[in-house]
């Protein structure tokens, strides 16, 4: 795996969701259902994120896990792409047991 510049992926992210140039996958929007999750925190979430793990190998192409807040505060996870001229957004939901035991840290495999 090569090491990338988080920093500057995330810079890169920001600046497409400042510019409106995010497309939610159709995973994303049902997720985002499910959860109740708005368009509007998705975008406040990811202007304040952190990237929690780079993904720049990934079969289906560059990506990132994104962890911010709402500006309720809630914690959402984003998995968005990070070398396209649109951020991608392929998934997003709010962080729970088991999966993480905390907003940045994953449970344990079983």
């Amino acid at each position: 795996m090569r090491w990338r510049d988080v920093d500057a992926i995330l810079a890169r992210i920001v600046e497409q969701v400042r510019t409106d140039r995010v497309r939610i996958t159709y995973h994303a929007a049902e997720e985002m259902l499910d959860e109740d999750i708005s368009l509007g925190e998705v975008y406040h979430a990811m202007s304040n994120a952190t990237v929690l793990e780079d993904y720049p190998g990934h079969r289906r192409g560059a990506c990132c896990l994104l962890g911010g807040r709402t500006t309720g505060g809630r914690a959402l996870h984003i998995v968005c792409s990070t070398d396209l001229p649109l951020a991608v957004v392929i998934t997003v939901y709010e962080p729970r047991a088991p999966k993480w035991v905390s907003e940045t840290r994953r449970g344990e495999p079983r």
